[in-house]
C-alpha cells in the first residue's frame, strides 16, 4: 500500500499539470457522488494521508485512496497509455493537453466542501506526518484514546486515526530506528518513547518527500523486506512475522530491538 510520502509525491506531480487549469473531459466509470462539469476549473491538488484529493472550483473535491494496487499516472493527451483501460478508475483531461489517469483504485469518490463533516475515512484522520510542523501532543492524545492495552505498537502505527502517513515500510523502520520492538504492547511502551516513535515518523516521511529512492537508513532500508539478512547494526539475523488482523509483514532485529523501551 502506498504510505503517506508516496501521495505527496503524486500530488507534487499532479498539481503542476491540474492546478489552475480547466476541466477539458472527466471519465470515472465506479465514481460514488456527483461528476464534476466540463469547463470548470482545478482548484488545488493535495494528499492527505494516504488520499489524493483534487478539489475543483464551485466546491466539489475528487477523492482517491489507492489501497495495495492503485496508482496515478501523467500522460499528454494522445500519449500511449502504460495500463490497460479498463483498469482506469478516474480519467481527468486539461485544456491544455494533460491526462492524468487514476488505475485501479477501488475508492474513487467526490464530496461537497461546504458540507457540515467532511467524508467519514478523511474526518477520522489524525494529524498528517508528512507536513511541516505536527502536534505531537494530539497525537498522543489520539494514541491514548484509541490504543487498548494489548493492542502491538507495530499495529497501532499503522492507525491512521491516531496519525496518517505510516504505512507498512514505515512500521518496520521506525521500530527499528527508535530501539522498539513492533510486538511491544501499548502498555509497555510509555509516553517518551511513543513521542519518539512518531517524531521518528515525521522525520523519516519527510525526509523521503523528494525525487529518488526511499531511504531510511543509509542510502536505503535496515529491516525492510531483509529477512535473514544481517542486522546493519549488530549483524544478527533480522526477522519477519506477520502482525495484526490483515497479518502485515513486520520486520526487526531480535538483539537491537528487545528490552522494554525507555
Amino acid at each position: 500500500m502506498p504510505e503517506g510520502d508516496t501521495l505527496h509525491r503524486v500530488a507534487d506531480r499532479l498539481r503542476p499539470a491540474l492546478a489552475g487549469k480547466r476541466l477539458a473531459g472527466f471519465a470515472a466509470p465506479r465514481l460514488r457522488g456527483d461528476r464534476p462539469r466540463t469547463g470548470v476549473e482545478i482548484e488545488a491538488v493535495e494528499a492527505r494521508g494516504k488520499n489524493l484529493l483534487i478539489e475543483f472550483a464551485g466546491g466539489l473535491t475528487l477523492r482517491t485512496h489507492l489501497r495495495m494496487n492503485g496508482s496515478w499516472h501523467l500522460y499528454r493527451t494522445g500519449e500511449r497509455w502504460q495500463k490497460p483501460r479498463h483498469l482506469a478508475r478516474a480519467v481527468l483531461e486539461t485544456d491544455d493537453g494533460w491526462c492524468a489517469v487514476c488505475f485501479a483504485a477501488p475508492v474513487v469518490e467526490t464530496f461537497w466542501r461546504q458540507a457540515a463533516t467532511p467524508p467519514a475515512p478523511l474526518a477520522r484522520l489524525g494529524p498528517d506526518l508528512c507536513e511541516p510542523e505536527v502536534d505531537l501532543d494530539a497525537v498522543l492524545a489520539r494514541f491514548e484514546g484509541v490504543a487498548g492495552p494489548d493492542d502491538d505498537i507495530g499495529d497501532l502505527l499503522l492507525d491512521q486515526r491516531i496519525a496518517a502517513g505510516i504505512g507498512n515500510v514505515y512500521k518496520s523502520e521506525i521500530c527499528f530506528a527508535c530501539g522498539v520492538d513492533p510486538f511491544t504492547p501499548a502498555a509497555g511502551v510509555p509516553d517518551e518513547a511513543r513521542r519518539r516513535l512518531y517524531a521518528t515518523a515525521h522525520r523519516l516521511l519527510r525526509a523521503n518527500l523528494g525525487a529518488g529512492p526511499r531511504h531510511t537508513w543509509g542510502s536505503g532500508v535496515a529491516v525492510y523486506r531483509r529477512r535473514g539478512q544481517p542486522c546493519p547494526r549488530c549483524g544478527t539475523p533480522v526477522r519477519m512475522r506477520r502482525q495484526g488482523a490483515q497479518a502485515r509483514s513486520t520486520y526487526w532485529c531480535p538483539e537491537c530491538q528487545r528490552g522494554s523501551p525507555g
